[in-house]
This record gives structure tokens, C-alpha cells and sequence, in this order.
């Protein structure tokens, strides 16, 4: 579980102008945020526009991650949803040889009741073959993980290692903190309260955020492990402005313009999904040429 302390990043996927996956600036994105210093990497979640792949570009991204990484750092695969047959089903299929984890999101949409989302997670858990690392994210899913019911599945299931917490709760995150057991992970999934989670005990980050600006992020998130809290913060509200920009026209939207200005990758998302507005996008160059 050493292996997930400290930073980790949401990989986007890249497409081209013409919405096909971009496995050229794949691979220069993986290599940026590894030689920016981050600590893991997590394939297919949320933010890798993932609900919009087919299963063929789900297997190109993974060899594209895969093949770039070279074994450099470990990588989480995300593996979720609101069917649980359907999830199980899936881990019992796919290929895990590459992955340290999976990343797990509790259900969506159906709004389960703390006991479903024991049971999905049971399930979940009976089923993988690797580590498992809860994702709790209740702005998307409608429905949160109590803390009682994080502590009650990381007592039962010793294969269940962490959560990502992003309800962006503090209190909620501290309670977490508290009554987990000691070798249990609790990760921030949100970018603006990582540092004061890390203070409170927390593992790291699963983040967006680090994906642009790597070095910066990862290195405050050390300096929080290392109790450096002075120079710690400097670092969080040098890039305090530019968590709030990335999110609020919708994420990937906002990071895929920080690649683009960064010349990495293009800024085109898929639909549902827009780019940001002009004034965004201006805004955002803007922090990012200052910041380089």
C-alpha cells in the first residue's frame, strides 16, 4: 500500500480534432506527469472521459498507458458502476496483469442505501483479483459513503485498501481518518482540501489538478507528508486559482486546455461534454505561461 502514498493522477484521454483517441499525446502525457514527479497512475476514470470509450479504445488507452509507463510507476485501473452483476462480470475478465488496483466508484444514479453499497462492495471485492480502492464521490452519484459504512467494508475485506474521498467534506474526511483501520488508505479526490486532509493523516491524492502541473502538486503533497506546512502551503495557494479554473466549466474540460496550452495534447472533449468558453480558456493560458 506504500505504493499509493503520495500523488496520484486521473489520466485524461486524449482525442484529435476528429474525436479519435490521440495516442501520441497519450504518451507524452504519461511521461509528463511521471517526470513531474507523481507517485501513480490511474487509468480509466471518470476523468479519462471513460463513459464515452468503446471497449476497443478502452484497450488502446491501457496499451498506450501501459507501453509509455514502462513499468515506472504503479497504475490503477478504474472499474465501476451501477450494475454490480455487471462489474463483477468485468473483473472477472479483464486482464489485471499490469495493475496494482482497481478504483472503484460506488453506484450512481440508483441511489442505494448504505447497506447496498455494503453489498455492492462485498461483491466487488469477492470478485478482484487485485486490491481494491473505493471511490466515493457523492456530487456525481447521488448518494454518499457514510463513514460507517467505509470502516464496516475496510474491517471485512482486507483487500480493500483505501477510498478516494471527494465528497469534499473535511469533517467527513477527518472522521474517516480517525476511525479507519492504521494501514487503511484515505485519499483525497479533491484538490482543493488535499493538503489540510494529508495534515489530518490522509495518504495523498488522486488527482486532476496534478496532471498539469505535476512537479508542483506532488511536491506539496510530500511536503504535507513531511509535516512541511509553511512551504507546503505556498504551494497550494500558488495553485489554489487554478483548481477553481479547471472545474468550473466541468472536468476534463478545463485540464485538456491546460494541456493544450502546455502543447501537449488538443483540447477536444466528446459530447455531452464542451469545451470552456473563450474567456476560460484565456484565463487559464494565462495561469499556465505564468506558471512555466
Amino acid at each position: 500500500m506504500q505504493k499509493f502514498i503520495g500523488t496520484g493522477v486521473a489520466l485524461v484521454t486524449p482525442f484529435k480534432s476528429d474525436f479519435s483517441v490521440d495516442t501520441e499525446a497519450l504518451k507524452k502525457i504519461v511521461n509528463y506527469v511521471i517526470e513531474g514527479g507523481v507517485e501513480y497512475l490511474v487509468v480509466l476514470g471518470t476523468t479519462a472521459e471513460t463513459a464515452t470509450l468503446t471497449p476497443s479504445e478502452k484497450e488502446t488507452v491501457i496499451a498506450t498507458i501501459t507501453a509509455a509507463n514502462n513499468n515506472r510507476v504503479p497504475m490503477v485501473l478504474g472499474v465501476g458502476g451501477n450494475n454490480t452483476a455487471q462489474v463483477v462480470e468485468e473483473l472477472k475478465t479483464t486482464d489485471f496483469s499490469n495493475f496494482d488496483a482497481i478504483l472503484s466508484v460506488s453506484p450512481y444514479y440508483n441511489k442505494p442505501t448504505q447497506e447496498g453499497i455494503y453489498q455492492h462492495f462485498k461483491a466487488v471485492a469477492q470478485a478482484s483479483p487485485v486490491p481494491v480502492i473505493l471511490y466515493n464521490v457523492p456530487g456525481r452519484t447521488a448518494s454518499n459513503m457514510l463513514p460507517a459504512t467505509v470502516v464496516r467494508l475496510a474491517n471485512d475485506f482486507k483487500n480493500i485498501i483505501g477510498i478516494k474521498e471527494a465528497a469534499g467534506d473535511i469533517v467527513q474526511a477527518m472522521k474517516l481518518i480517525q476511525n479507519v483501520p492504521s494501514n487503511f488508505l484515505v485519499i483525497s479526490g479533491d484538490d482543493m482540501i488535499t493538503l489540510p486532509m494529508v495534515l489530518a493523516g490522509g495518504a495523498g491524492v488522486i488527482s486532476v489538478i496534478g496532471e498539469g502541473f505535476p512537479k508542483e502538486f506532488s511536491t506539496m503533497v510530500r511536503l504535507g507528508l513531511e509535516r512541511k506546512v509553511d512551504e507546503a502551503y505556498q504551494l497550494h495557494y500558488k495553485l489554489a486559482e487554478a483548481i477553481d479554473m479547471i472545474f468550473e466549466q466541468g472536468n476534463p474540460a478545463g485540464i485538456k486546455e491546460v494541456f493544450k496550452t502546455l502543447g501537449i495534447s488538443q483540447n477536444t472533449v466528446r459530447l455531452p461534454l464542451v469545451n470552456v468558453n473563450e474567456d476560460l480558456a484565456l484565463r487559464l493560458e494565462k495561469f499556465t505561461k505564468n506558471s512555466n
